[in-house]
């Protein structure tokens, strides 16, 4: 019988391992922690009953993954929940750019700018059931649909500082900067559109939506599916130079350092040399709070929306962004709100519901950006202080150590710049092979990149068994 090893269990861990058991090969998954899921882990922490996401949210890139299609997510424990509206960015004059769950509901909202939102992003979504598995895959691959995934791609090699012309108001522009900011890239810079353009396109499609009961429950699903196939799962156990597993497929759901450093000599040397050199981006500051009655937001779609954007309009995203990418920690980051309660009032204990929210800094921040965090909100929701029940503060240092693949706080695992984008840790067009036979890397460093959508685990494991002759 073939028999193949994941070490790492986040959801590309998984993802990789259920396409492999599927293929009837004998898979154990190794997590060096004491529970599987890496980004995918929620906690009930501050107040006693009060559920947080340890990292992974929202999930506009998840809900219309085709692997996660292929599983039965209901029967596995997984239910997907919405708020009333996807996603607010306000703005200091108490307006907001607002994005609904439709493109036309959208652009409704944005009146002057609802043409340009509908030339974006109504074709790409309509097409969204044919495109959606080439968004979600390698992007040196001859596309099935290729005239309906060039309405998507267009435009994705644009900076989005240059895309943000295409609007005229600041609600549109500063709706648009703060989703193009998930890129953790300057706006300025060639493809800072792209992981925007697919954020907004999926999301429109499948909907912001969050797993009932915390993200865990991504990771309980799909569990599940692979020990139901008759995987096997060992926590506690970190794969090193010296146990290197002896399968006939490996997989690595592992950060290309970190793969260097497990392999070593065993790569091909201009492997090594590319991955010893994988670009790190910044990084991600990360404080829950135990907030009494919700945030007092002074814009009242914001009491609404499940994902909320704090950076001012698009200048001011823009500025600190490539104030971050050049290691200079700005005085009001970029900060991520998720209201996760909204659509899932479980989370929640009485009168005091769980606020998730990160701030972008500099890869390795050594500083403390809890009252940076805490005045961004408060900017935009006067009395927010007076509500704080209670905090739960992850730095960079320690977001590293919750998952080794996030080094100086990374939760992209690697810079987003053109090269890495596209190619992923090296140049090549198999961006999931290691040159070693029969081993592969399957993680988020891997094309289409972060996200809980298991496509990297599914790719990696797809190319392992074309090399097999499964």
């Amino acid at each position: 019988m073939t028999t193949g090893t994941v070490v790492g269990s986040g959801p590309n861990g998984l993802a990789a391992a259920i396409t492999l058991a599927r293929a009837g090969v004998k898979t154990t998954v190794l997590e060096a922690g004491d529970t599987v899921g890496g980004g995918l882990r929620s906690f009930e922490g501050i107040v006693p009953g009060l559920i947080h996401d340890h990292c992974a949210a929202i999930h506009p890139m998840a809900v219309g993954s085709p692997f996660l299609a292929t599983i039965d997510l209901a029967r596995r424990g997984l239910r997907w929940r919405s708020a009333e509206l996807e996603c607010v960015h306000p703005l200091d004059d108490g307006t907001a750019g607002v994005l609904r769950r439709t493109v036309d509901d959208t652009a409704a909202e944005l009146g002057r700018d609802g043409a340009a939102w509908r030339a974006l992003f109504g074709r790409p979504v309509e097409n969204f059931d044919r495109i959606g598995p080439s968004m979600l895959g390698p992007l040196l691959r001859v596309p099935r649909h290729p005239v309906a995934l060039a309405g998507f791609g267009a435009p994705t090699p644009l900076p989005a500082a240059a895309l943000a012309r295409a609007f005229r108001t600041p609600q549109a522009r500063g709706l648009w900067g703060g989703v193009a900011a998930h890129a953790f890239r300057p706006l300025h810079e060639p493809m800072s559109s792209a992981i925007g353009k697919g954020i907004l396109t999926a999301g429109h499609a499948a909907g912001w939506q969050v797993a009932e009961g915390g993200s865990g429950a991504i990771a309980s699903a799909l569990l599940a599916e692979f020990e139901d196939l008759g995987g096997r799962v060992e926590t506690g156990v970190r794969v090193t130079a010296a146990n290197v597993p002896r399968t006939d497929l490996t997989l690595f759901d592992l950060d290309p350092q970190q793969v260097s450093r497990v392999l070593g000599g065993r790569l091909p040397p201009r492997v090594r040399r590319a991955f010893d050199r994988f670009r790190r981006g910044p990084g991600a500051f990360k404080v829950d709070f135990a907030v009494q009655d919700g945030v007092p937001w002074t814009n009242p779609d914001a009491r609404r929306a499940g994902t909320v954007h704090l950076g001012g309009d698009f200048g001011e995203v823009a500025a600190t962004e490539r104030a971050i990418a050049a290691g200079r920690m700005p005085e009001r980051p970029f900060v991520l709100v998720g209201q996760q309660y909204l659509a899932d009032p479980s989370r929640s204990v009485g009168d005091v519901h769980p606020l998730w929210s990160y701030a972008h800094v500099p890869n390795g921040f050594s500083g403390d950006a809890t009252d940076a965090i805490v005045a961004q909100i408060e900017r935009f929701a006067p009395g927010f202080r007076e509500r704080i029940v209670g905090t739960a503060v992850r730095s960079t240092t320690e977001m590293a150590r919750y998952n080794p693949n996030f080094v100086g706080g990374d939760i992209n695992t690697g810079s987003k710049d053109p090269l890495q984008l596209v190619f992923g840790p090296r140049i090549t067009v198999q961006p999931y092979d290691l040159g070693v036979p029969g081993m592969y890397i399957c993680s988020a460093a891997t094309p289409p990149g972060p996200g809980a959508h298991g496509m990297c685990g599914l790719h990696a494991a797809t190319r392992a068994l074309d090399r097999l002759g499964r």
